[in-house]
């Protein structure tokens, strides 16, 4: 029997199927789910405007009608951190849903340069067909054999795929308490998944002590994604991939030089 928060974002989602494309999944694997996964409920949030603790309120209980627990209980710097992680999240994973793009082309920012890369990438969302950007997402990151780009930390360092920074990765979930799910066919080093791990670390959905975040970044993060990002950055296939790498980059950047500084 499904859960309350499941069957929520089921319609507001618009169906099953809906639900599972948005999410870039098989339709079957969301039919069998009897509440939304843990890995999933970020994204499932950021697409269906639902908050966490109505989508899994075993994992995010309700404080108040307007925010979250764990997000009351962490600093208001982690909390943006946890939202822009979990930002390039949707954005890797799968490629956007008209939803999703309407949402995009709302965002603000300042005058700083991720606040105008914000600008920039709600500009190309309001600009871009959302049929061209399934076909740019597949050539860019799925492709026949394979897409432009390989978005693992196993090839970036490696030039291979399934490699030892995967069995590092691997390890060091384990002890994070976080479980691969059956429903997932990407290996845990795609840079959507690390995004959305980085994202909890931050949002204070894991029961890690203090520096884990830190951590995993260095470890995980660090040494090869601001080069995927710069990669993406630079492709010709897509105005809007290009602006979502700007944004990697960008914070892959302020990230580091954040723990420098704490170091």
């Amino acid at each position: 029997m499904r859960e309350d928060g499941l069957e929520q974002a089921i319609q507001a989602a618009g169906g099953v199927g809906a639900l599972a494309r948005a999410l870039g999944i098989s339709q079957p694997a969301v039919s069998n789910w009897q509440k939304i996964p843990a890995e999933r409920v970020l994204a499932v949030a950021a697409l269906t405007g639902l908050k966490r603790s109505v989508l899994r309120p075993d994992l995010y209980p309700i404080m108040d009608e307007t925010s979250d627990a764990h997000e009351a209980a962490i600093d208001e710097i982690d909390v943006l951190r946890s939202h822009e992680y979990n930002l390039l999240a949707v954005l890797l994973g799968r490629a956007p849903t008209d939803d999703v793009l309407a949402r995009l082309s709302e965002l603000q920012g300042d005058a700083t340069p991720l606040g105008l890369a914000h600008i920039a990438l709600a500009e190309a969302a309001a600009a871009a067909d959302p049929d061209a950007l399934q076909r740019e997402f597949f050539d860019l990151f799925v492709g026949i054999g394979r897409g432009d780009f390989l978005p693992y930390a196993s090839y970036y360092l490696t030039g291979f795929l399934y490699e030892r920074p995967l069995a590092s990765l691997r390890q060091d979930l384990v002890e994070l308490g976080v479980e691969r799910v059956e429903t997932m066919h990407e290996p845990e080093d795609h840079i959507a998944i690390l995004c959305e791990i980085m994202a909890g670390l931050t949002g204070g959905r894991f029961a890690t002590g203090p520096g884990a975040d830190r951590r995993f970044f260095e470890r995980h993060l660090k040494p090869w994604a601001p080069r995927f990002f710069a990669d993406l950055e630079t492709t010709p296939r897509s105005p809007f991939y290009r602006a979502v790498g700007r944004i990697g980059g960008l914070f892959m950047d302020i990230e580091a030089e954040a723990f420098a500084m704490d170091a």
